[in-house]
C-alpha cells in the first residue's frame, strides 16, 4: 500500500500467495476496508488494510490461474466476482466465504479481466476474454445479458466501468491496441475506438472523468467526453 500524498508505503506487504499477484481490487467488508488479491496459484485471498493480516481462509475453486477480481453488492452482501485462466467466472460471499450463485461458463479460453457495475437496477459482471470478446453477466444467475460485444481483435486484456450521462458503459483495452467505449443499455459501441502503438494492459476511468490508459510500458491520461 501507498500514500498517494507522500509516495511513501504504508505498512507492510503483504504476503501469502505461492505464485504471482494477478489481480487487486479493494472494498469495504464489516466496515473495514480490504484488498483482494488473485493469484497464478489458483486462489483469492482477503485482506484486513488496517492490520495487513490475511483474514479468513483464501478461496479456492478455480482450477489455474486467478487473473481478474471484482467486487458487487448481491442481495444486499459484498461479493467477489473472480475470473481465471480456466474459463470460468465464479462468485463468492465474502461473508462465508463460499461459492455462491452460478458459475459463468462459455468463455472461449481465459477470462483475462473483469468489472461491475449497476445495469437497469441490478448488479452485473463484465467480462473481458481471450477469445475477443466482452460479455455482460448477472452474477445471481450466471446468464448472460443481451449479445456478446465483439469489436476487438485479441485478447481483451482490462475493462473498467463508469457511469457516462446517467448510462453505465464498460471500457475495455485489448492486445490489438485499441480501447473501446459500450453502452451496456444498447449493447453498441459509442464512438469510435481510442489506437495505441502497443497492446493496452490497462484501463481506469478517474473520478473527473479522465480515462487512464496503460499500454506497453506507458501511460496516457486522457479526456473523454
Amino acid at each position: 500500500m501507498w500514500d498517494l500524498t507522500t509516495g511513501r508505503r504504508i505498512g507492510r506487504p503483504l504476503t501469502g500467495h505461492t505464485g504471482e499477484v494477478c489481480a487487486v481490487a479493494t472494498a469495504v467488508l464489516d466496515g473495514r476496508p480490504v484488498a483482494l488479491t488473485g493469484s497464478s496459484d489458483g486462489t483469492v485471498r482477503v485482506w484486513d488494510l488496517t492490520t495487513c493480516q490475511q483474514t479468513g481462509p483464501p478461496l479456492t475453486g478455480h482450477a489455474a490461474a486467478v487473473g481478474a477480481v471484482a467486487t458487487a453488492v448481491l442481495n444486499g452482501r459484498l461479493v467477489a466476482v473472480t475470473g481465471g485462466s480456466d474459463g470460468t467466472v465464479r462468485v463468492w460471499d465474502l461473508t462465508t466465504r463460499e461459492q455462491t450463485g452460478q458459475l459463468f461458463t462459455g468463455q472461449d479460453g481465459w477470462v483475462y479481466s473483469v468489472a461491475t457495475t449497476v445495469l437497469d437496477g441490478r448488479p452485473v459482471a463484465v467480462t473481458g476474454c481471450q477469445d475477443g470478446t466482452v460479455r455482460v453477466r448477472e452474477p445471481a444467475t450466471g446468464g448472460q445479458v443481451g449479445e456478446r460485444l465483439v469489436g476487438h481483435d485479441g485478447w481483451v486484456t482490462a475493462v473498467a466501468t463508469a457511469v457516462v450521462g446517467g448510462r453505465p458503459v464498460a471500457v475495455t483495452g485489448g492486445d490489438d491496441g485499441t480501447v473501446r467505449t459500450w453502452d451496456l443499455t444498447t449493447g453498441g459501441q459509442a464512438g469510435p475506438a481510442l489506437v495505441f502503438p502497443l497492446p493496452v494492459r490497462a484501463v481506469a476511468v478517474a473520478p473527473d472523468g479522465r480515462l487512464v490508459v496503460g499500454f506497453g510500458w506507458e501511460v496516457a491520461v486522457l479526456a473523454r467526453r
